[in-house]
């Protein structure tokens, strides 16, 4: 399910937040997280229900490693080992479902070999929540992770305006924001601003990134195909991708910190004018941030 997506905007999101602003007058932070929750794992399976098993056991199986690393008695020892298998699991999750067959094609090319792929479908996010979980396990490990609630770290990962394409998030971010008897309480200036927000990122993604698009996929479809491009055809084709992509980017992490904002949560911000840059290290100070 798309942020752009009708199925999204008239029919998800109002449910959601509705639910959401329910609970929330309630004062009970745990149900709100719940519903989060449920929402944010339908959210995820609107895409392909069949890998659900795959994000709630990476979520189950990081979280006991992390009450693992934070248990009082284990010895400094016992915690390397326990952080190293942790890590290895989510490499190795995410590096079968995204290089497996890179290295089956390698092998055929290099030994002749008559090995098939692997019929694999990328989930979706895989990256992102992988990552944000290693995370947590290394500040879990130096004893910097001190909220071990399983529906708040659960959501800290599942969260769905951040669960796609980020901001990338830290869990001294989320996690204690989960936890304010506030959460989701309706605040008339949050919503405001959270669906101005939103209504900026998906002007840059409907209108401007796609817009530009049907200027860049034609000259990159040529190319593809073997045509001669002319000057002013390439560096056109090059520059219309450059916007594509910042406009796409930029816009889908605004979507994600309206969105936050609408259930009185703060995402960071993740581009500030990458292209105003002086300088490549300016550029990259400024282009998905939290990365």
């Amino acid at each position: 399910m798309l942020f752009n997506s009708y199925e999204f905007i008239f029919l998800f999101l109002p449910l959601t937040l509705a639910g959401a602003i329910y609970l929330g007058r309630r004062k009970e932070p745990w149900l709100v997280t719940a519903w989060l929750n449920v929402a944010s794992l339908f959210f995820y399976g609107w895409w392909n229900p069949s890998y659900l098993w795959l994000i709630v056991s990476s979520i189950a199986v990081n979280y006991l490693i992390g009450r693992r690393l934070l248990k009082d008695g284990a010895g400094q020892s016992e915690k390397k080992w326990t952080l190293a298998a942790g890590i290895g699991v989510n490499l190795t999750l995410l590096g079968y479902f995204k290089y497996a067959n890179f290295f089956v094609e390698n092998w055929r090319a290099l030994a002749d070999s008559e090995l098939q792929p692997v019929p694999i479908i990328l989930p979706i996010a895989i990256s992102f929540f992988t990552f944000t979980q290693i995370a947590y396990l290394v500040d879990a490990y130096r004893g910097e992770a001190q909220d071990n609630n399983f529906l708040r770290y659960s959501l800290f990962v599942t969260f769905f305006p951040h669960l796609i394409a980020g901001p990338i998030v830290h869990h001294r971010e989320l996690i204690p924001q989960f936890a304010r008897k506030g959460l989701c309480r309706f605040r008339t200036k949050a919503v405001a601003v959270g669906v101005t927000i939103f209504f900026i990122g998906l002007f840059k993604k409907v209108v401007l990134a796609d817009g530009v698009a049907q200027y860049s996929t034609p000259v990159f479809d040529a190319a593809r195909d073997g045509a001669i491009l002319s000057f002013i055809d390439a560096w056109g084709g090059a520059l219309a991708y450059t916007f594509q992509l910042y406009f796409d980017f930029s816009g889908y992490s605004d979507m994600a910190i309206g969105l936050s904002l609408m259930f009185n949560v703060r995402l960071p911000i993740n581009f500030d004018s990458p292209y105003k840059a002086t300088s490549i290290i300016e550029f990259w100070q400024r282009w998905h941030i939290t990365l």
